[in-house]
């Protein structure tokens, strides 16, 4: 499994959350709270949108607390919006291609979770990938292909329902294949101008995924914490486990929701895959 976290508001240098906080992205590389398995160590990236179009992307196969360009990165730039990952892998080997976030266009992808056998469905869900996307395709995951069949499926125009379709594309090609519990995933996908969560598993155990309260409540639970104090009204940070143990700060999304982060009122709706039309 993985560690990932998404942030919205007003622009912060990236090492607020990677490095700070007691219970940081970096920590959870080293020592994850929340996982069986506590090691994020197979390689990890950061996303961040700035001023370009394109979103900026690093990304290295090395674990994230031994990396000095990422320390060096995300002390320098400032972001209103930005993802980073840290990877544990399911099976993949270990290389810059198969490290989050993924990129296509102003697109970013970050994934925690698997397609179960995934070995004996990766031929048939790649061929159903648009043509138009193949060679965008670098790495080796399932989640690489997740989200280029999302793309597939529509994310560019409607990012929840795309993600629906895909995910039920999915789990309708597994059971063909008679696997069972097809898909476990929380997923950060953003275009620059709003950040969408989904924290979904086709079986019980699902994995966790959190959002922050507002900012104007935290910092009234919290007036003496004085890192809390700037972070703006709009500010949303979404993580696959708190960075900080402070009561009311963090609600944990249910499983099976989907969260949209964007300026003015944020959106929550129930996430519930379905398979695509004409496949």
């Amino acid at each position: 499994m993985c560690r990932w976290l998404g942030y919205f508001g007003e622009p912060i240098r990236p090492e607020e959350l990677l490095y700070v906080p007691e219970h940081s992205l970096i920590v959870q590389s080293q020592r994850s709270e929340q996982m069986a398995h506590p090691l994020n160590g197979d390689g990890f990236g950061l996303g961040w949108y700035g001023l370009r179009d394109e979103p900026g992307v690093y990304r290295s196969p090395s674990p994230a607390w031994s990396d000095r360009n990422l320390r060096e990165i995300s002390a320098q730039v400032e972001s209103p919006l930005f993802l980073a990952h840290v990877r544990a892998s399911t099976g993949t080997p270990s290389q810059q291609t198969n490290c989050h976030p993924f990129r296509l266009g102003r697109w970013l992808f970050v994934h925690n979770g698997f397609i179960n056998e995934y070995q004996r469905v990766h031929r048939e869900l790649l061929l159903a990938v648009d043509p138009e996307l193949f060679d965008n395709i670098e790495g080796t995951t399932d989640s690489e292909l997740l989200f280029h069949l999302a793309l597939t499926f529509g994310l560019r125009d409607d990012p929840v329902g795309a993600l629906e379709r895909m995910a039920g594309f999915v789990e309708q090609t597994c059971e063909r294949q008679g696997i069972d519990t097809p898909l476990q995933m929380s997923v950060g996908v953003s275009d620059g101008e709003r950040l969408w969560a989904v924290r979904y598993a086709s079986g019980p155990e699902v994995n966790t995924l959190y959002v922050s309260a507002e900012a104007h409540s935290v910092r009234e639970l919290y007036p003496d914490r004085e890192r809390l104090q700037h972070f703006s009204d709009e500010t949303r940070i979404v993580v696959s486990e708190p960075l900080v143990n402070l009561p009311g700060v963090w609600h944990e999304l249910a499983p099976g929701t989907a969260l949209v982060v964007q300026g003015g009122q944020d959106e929550m709706r129930p996430f519930a895959p379905r398979v695509p039309a004409g496949v």
